[in-house]
């Protein structure tokens, strides 16, 4: 199949002109498309979404909205403009002119890094391709799609880096990006969250609020990477990742508003007759929130990694906003402070920030999902209602680092075996409490209506009103 580059594919990275790149394209997009039949949204093939496609950079180019149909989306390459005499910010090579092509020595390495980043988002689509058929609403369901679609752009802007840098072995890991599946026993994505199962719309706002915000903070450090295709192309990604963290806040939002409209038109906080007014309760919301913040800690690896130190000394990895911290970019003598269990006991001791630059990442992240938290909290404050969500400790529920041989309280106690388990489903969702949920999940698909456990939006997309049709069926 010949494509029309210009068209087909939104681009600025010149590909029209490219005959290598475009062969390589050729071959994988047939893939693609056939991974997307089969893995994207379920029964969505026909549908006009009202949905955002970015064109260009431009600020009037990358958020045009139209009816498309999704198989029919234009997946774009895109990197933000490059900067005239740019220089490595971080690390050993600070002050040095930015790579445009990858340094031989750190061929293998930074392939595993772009390979690991784009293997989360088929991964991401994959967990989520079942909702579109419980949709709380045509709102809901539009903004569903909208982050789909922009998760398999993401994994074409890796998949370009790939073919565009890396030549037969980065072609191979394109089509490997293809053939892993979430959950597969034998194949499965890199990363253990995205292994999750997403079967309900509760999870997939917590999913889009805790881990898409994992992804907000992988970009940001890849953005400040000394390989500027790299760097640039993330620092576009961000711009459509914002979209995904304001699905899954304002879905959480919504939900907790319902709750509490409930809970002070019946005058109660049971859960039980919460249960029977068909809304989610809002200790089990915690529950959710527990979950959720604990399986994506573990994305950021052990609390003391000689690999995060390594990409940060090499240039290939930076820290989050890496221009705004006041220190020597270096780190050779630095130190940051990290947790660690000792006995039956939590300790904090200083180490060599180079080998905590996980553990950095990870605290810029929860300090970020906090100010989140305080915003779902107004909601039951404004309402009168006497609950406040909590993040849980940084060691509860883990897999991996310090925490990970150890059994801890959401409130940071170091349990027994017996205790833990004794305890645990009242921090964790219970298989009753999924069950419960899911029992919540039909379909609302009437233009205007929403289903009960939910709140209508304050407003809706692109100046749209909250009853406009955003997906037709045909």
């Amino acid at each position: 199949m010949t494509i029309d580059y210009n068209e087909r594919i939104p681009n600025n990275v010149e590909l029209s002109s490219n005959k290598t790149l475009q062969r390589a394209l050729e071959h994988w997009q047939p893939s693609y498309l056939n991974w997307w039949s089969e893995m994207g949204p379920d029964n969505s093939t026909n549908y006009d979404v009202y949905l955002r496609t970015a064109v260009s950079v431009e600020a009037n180019g990358w958020a045009n909205f139209d009816y498309v149909k999704m198989p029919e989306y234009r997946w774009g390459i895109f990197l933000t403009p490059s900067e005239e005499n740019k220089k490595i910010t971080f690390g050993d090579h600070k002050g040095d002119d930015v790579w445009q092509e990858v340094p031989g020595e750190y061929r293998s390495t930074l392939r595993r890094i772009i390979v690991t980043q784009g293997d989360t988002e088929p991964a991401s689509v994959e967990q989520q391709r079942h909702l579109g058929l419980t949709a709380p609403s045509l709102y809901d369901l539009r903004n569903l799609f909208q982050v789909n679609v922009e998760e398999g752009r993401h994994l074409w802007a890796m998949v370009y880096l790939l073919h565009a840098h890396f030549g037969r072995d980065g072609r191979e890991e394109g089509e490997a990006l293809l053939e892993r599946r979430s959950g597969d026993a034998d194949n499965p994505r890199i990363l253990t969250a995205f292994n999750e199962k997403t079967p309900d719309w509760l999870s997939f706002f917590m999913f889009t609020f805790a881990t898409d915000r994992d992804g907000k903070f992988q970009l940001a450090s890849l953005a400040e990477s000394a390989f500027d295709p790299l760097a640039r192309t993330c620092k576009f990604m961000l711009t459509e990742e914002a979209h995904h963290l304001f699905v899954g806040e304002q879905g959480v939002s919504r939900i907790i508003q319902r709750t509490c409209e409930v809970m002070n038109q019946l005058k109660t906080d049971d859960p039980t007759k919460l249960r029977a007014a068909g809304v989610i309760d809002l200790p089990t919301l915690q529950k959710y929130l527990n979950f959720h913040f604990s399986v994506t800690s573990d994305l950021y690896g052990a609390e003391i990694s000689s690999n995060a130190a390594t990409y940060y000394t090499t240039g290939l990895k930076g820290r989050f906003e890496e221009a705004k911290i006041a220190d020597d970019h270096k780190l050779d003598h630095s130190e940051y402070e990290v947790m660690d269990v000792a006995g039956n006991k939590v300790l904090s001791r200083h180490v060599p920030a180079l080998s905590a630059l996980n553990e950095r990442l990870r605290d810029d992240w929860v300090t970020d999902i906090q100010a989140g938290v305080n915003r779902w909290n107004r909601v039951p404050e404004k309402l009168g209602i006497d609950f406040r969500f909590v993040l849980p400790h940084k060691g509860f529920n883990r897999k991996i680092g310090m925490f990970a041989d150890v059994h801890t309280a959401p409130d940071g106690r170091l349990l027994y075996e017996a205790e833990w388990t004794h305890q645990h489903k009242n921090w964790l969702p219970t298989e009753e409490d999924r069950l419960y949920v899911h029992s919540l999940m039909g379909s609302c698909l009437e233009a205007g209506k929403y289903a009960n456990w939910i709140s209508p939006p304050a407003r809706g997309i692109n100046n749209k009103p909250i009853d406009f049709e955003y997906v037709r069926f045909n």
